[in-house]
């Protein structure tokens, strides 16, 4: 009887460690985040699951045109070999692209007429879509108005940045993968 006074506090750490892990988010998820500051998309909504989470996308002056972007101001790509209802990058390539998940709508004062969808991933999650196609970022781009991943061939296929028009980039891949100013929502 009296080594038992252990057994109630073990069992509710044990509860709360199983609470903590059903209630996880997808690690490469940073579209669910407070809203940033600065030239960056603003306003992002968030809820308590991935799957019903609002991803705010506005656009972006860069080197190459505007582009599409995050929150963040970080730069959303599609990648050539997906369709419009499957993401070819899994497993190794989405650490490296991750994708961009929740259901996608446009930054206040943007005007994106392609059309935003969502696509569901093999592991449940919910994917944006612009255009017909699944979004990413990309790693390498590590603030916002880089557009490094431009033109990439990666992980099988070609990755280009998104465009308001849903076509490729006008201006080739830039050397220098910063933004060229003002920023914003492309004004």
């Amino acid at each position: 009887m009296r080594n038992r006074w252990w057994v109630a506090p073990v069992l509710a750490g044990a509860a709360a460690v199983l609470a903590a892990c059903g209630s996880s988010t997808s690690p490469g998820n940073s579209n669910t985040s407070a809203p940033a500051t600065g030239n960056s998309a603003t306003s992002s909504a968030t809820s308590s699951t991935a799957a019903s989470s609002s991803v705010v996308i506005g656009t972006r002056h860069t080197g190459i045109g505007t582009v599409l972007v995050n929150a963040q101001g970080k730069t959303l790509y599609w990648f050539a070999i997906d369709t419009s209802t499957t993401s070819k990058c899994t497993g190794a390539c989405a650490t490296y692209w991750p994708p961009v998940i929740g259901t996608p709508k446009a930054a206040p004062g943007v005007q994106l007429t392609m059309g935003f969808g969502t696509i569901t991933r093999s592991g449940g999650q919910l994917q944006a879509t612009y255009d017909g196609h699944p979004l990413y970022t990309y790693a390498g781009d590590t603030s916002a108005g880089q557009t490094s991943g431009n033109g990439k061939n990666l992980s099988g296929g070609l990755w280009w940045a998104m465009t308001p028009s849903g076509a490729k980039p006008s201006a080739a891949p830039a050397a220098s993968s910063s933004s060229s100013g003002g920023g914003g929502y492309g004004y």
